[in-house]
């Protein structure tokens, strides 16, 4: 997927620039022309001379040549590049370009670029996990910056946490997975988040529901080229990807109204919400006040999936997922079977790290042909890779590639 593509490295000054050489040479490997702009520290871990031999260009530290006056122009750096990745990005670094601070040539080129940029935080865990370094990771984030996250291990430090950069075949697969455009032109559906369910006008019934894998998996979708429609429950994520279309619904009914109207027109859809199966019989229009006892008489709600599994036409892939805490392989299974779903997405509450509210997951994928795909816990933006990939796989198992034009 990098075969022609211009990359940017820029180099901060941080012990893990020493990885930053195999990471060159994978992104050459891949194909991709490489370009290095470098901090004044950064020269101190990893010498310019380094990098220039491997990348195949002049490395870049300064805003000109003091020898001859020659301008480097960030403004050009930043037309150049495909992808600009930061790698490894020190917390110096993470809180100027948060804050906007451009006083050197690597975060100059940060400012003006016009591409998509990559961050690579590398630094020790309690910088990592201090509140201010969080609060900057996350003004990238809403910039649209991608951040690749730190790895847990040996620090240089000595000790053991969360804050090594990611290992250069991760970062490579980032990038590959950004130019991967598989799902080019397809329309795709997919719904997160919880439905809250009114009592009263203060009051609900509600699940735990963060809509992190839903989310994930848009913007995973969206990056490969797909037109994503997101119907999301209330959350208080925001989708960054131009691609994704986001329909706000409270509702269980809401969102089953929403679905049924629109999964007509896509090609795939990924029921990843966790919707409500009851309802209050009646909504009461005033508030509640307290009683000794109260009881509250429920309705089951519409049965999204299962519709769609009624709907769905021989063109078109539906995905649902089983949120289980026991006898999960009977349960996902006669799921995926009584709403006629392509495959199942299942994973337990038993499972220490996965489920509502989490940053990671472990998913087992099942199949409506019986097989089974287990997967290792990792964040939930690596499972929505996961997933995307099985759809890819799925697709050119009965179409040999799905196409708009084939719904």
């Amino acid at each position: 997927m990098l075969v022609g593509k211009h990359i940017l490295v820029g180099i901060t000054g941080g012990i893990a620039a020493y990885k930053v050489a195999a990471l060159v040479r994978l992104l050459i490997k891949e194909g991709a022309e490489v370009k290095v702009v470098m901090t004044d520290t950064a020269k101190r871990f990893i010498t310019p001379l380094t990098m220039a031999t491997l990348s195949k260009n002049p490395v870049l530290v300064d805003f000109f040549n003091p020898e001859n006056g020659e301008w480097n122009s960030h403004v050009d750096l930043g037309l150049w590049a495909d992808a600009y990745l930061i790698a490894p990005a020190t917390a110096n670094s993470v809180g100027k370009m948060a804050a906007g601070i451009a006083d050197n040539l690597l975060l100059t080129t940060y400012l003006s670029a016009k591409c998509p940029v990559f961050v690579a935080p590398a630094m020790d865990l309690d910088m990592y996990r201090h509140p201010a370094t969080r609060r900057n990771i996350e003004t990238l984030q809403s910039h649209g910056d991608t951040i690749i996250d730190a790895e847990a291990g040996e620090l240089a430090s000595g000790l053991e946490g969360k804050g090594r950069m990611a290992e250069p075949e991760t970062i490579v697969a980032y990038l590959d997975a950004y130019f991967d455009t598989s799902f080019s032109g397809i329309h795709v559906l997919v719904t997160a988040g919880p439905t809250y369910e009114n009592i009263d006008p203060v009051r609900f019934i509600g699940n735990y529901s963060s809509g992190k894998m839903g989310y994930a998996i848009a913007e995973t979708l969206a990056r490969q080229g797909a037109d994503v429609i997101l119907i999301s429950g209330p959350t208080h994520l925001s989708p960054l990807h131009p691609n994704i279309r986001r329909v706000n619904v409270v509702s269980a009914n809401e969102m089953y109204e929403e679905c049924v109207h629109l999964f007509p027109s896509c090609n795939i859809a990924v029921m990843c919400a966790a919707v409500a199966d009851f309802t209050p019989e009646k909504q009461e229009e005033n508030k509640i006040k307290q009683k000794t006892d109260l009881t509250i008489a429920l309705t089951k709600t519409k049965d999204i999936a299962a519709e769609l599994g009624r709907m769905k036409h021989d063109s078109q892939i539906l995905a649902g997922f089983a949120l289980e805490t026991d006898n999960e392989l009977h349960n996902a299974r006669e799921k995926l079977r009584s709403k006629n779903l392509d495959f199942i997405v299942l994973n337990s509450l038993n499972d220490t790290g996965s489920g509502f509210g989490s940053d990671t997951n472990k998913i087992t994928i099942i199949d409506a042909d019986g097989t089974e795909t287990r997967f290792d816990m990792k964040p939930k933006k690596d499972v929505a890779k996961d997933i995307a990939a099985y759809i890819r796989q799925k697709s050119e198992e009965k179409y040999g590639q799905i196409t708009d034009s084939e719904l």
